[in-house]
């Protein structure tokens, strides 16, 4: 059952019962903010958790306005002109590092800038074109390491490491360009 509440602070809040929740959890996204409520927990409990969270809600939504700002202003990418250029960059990368893949496929994803299936076909979102080369190359290479490691355990972040020296620390910068994925 959804309840959609108009709040004077943050605008719509969409209350959602949810199964799978364990604890009221509270997204934000683009055009409401929902609300997960555990089945044990109650309507008035979830409103309750959402007024002492205002501060942070308001600040998530300031984020999110400016983020969509940020996308309104990036060049339109081009589908083809994108498959050359990962598919050029990711071959010379993979040839440099010894690994194999099966296909490339070129998306326009909004939740990830790439992925490996179990057959060793990468995924790539061509809104990497928007990064900056280090980080792009930094994606690139994190898939082709999926191509040898399924999973993101030590093991996969070790053999990551060893080519991309500080993986975790590129990684982290990757937040700052969130805004290209919307």
């Amino acid at each position: 059952m959804n309840y959609l509440v108009e709040h004077p602070e943050v605008g719509t809040i969409r209350y959602d019962r949810s199964d799978k929740a364990k604890r009221i959890i509270i997204s934000v996204k683009p055009e409401f903010v929902r609300v997960a409520i555990p089945k044990r927990q109650s309507f008035k409990n979830a409103q309750k958790f959402v007024e002492s969270k205002l501060s942070w809600i308001k600040t998530n939504k300031q984020n999110m306005d400016l983020q969509f700002k940020r996308k309104e202003e990036l060049p339109e990418i081009d589908r083809k002109v994108a498959r050359k250029i990962l598919c050029r960059r990711i071959g010379e990368l993979a040839q440099l590092h010894n690994f194999t893949y099966n296909r490339i496929s070129i998306r326009k994803q909004k939740t990830r800038w790439g992925s490996c299936s179990s057959k060793n076909n990468i995924n790539l979102n061509m809104n990497l074109l928007h990064l900056p080369s280090e980080l792009m190359d930094y994606i690139l290479l994190h898939e082709l390491v999926h191509t040898r490691v399924k999973n993101h355990s030590k093991d996969f972040w070790d053999e990551l490491e060893m080519i991309v020296p500080n993986a975790r620390q590129v990684d982290q910068k990757l937040k700052n360009y969130q805004y290209c994925l919307l």
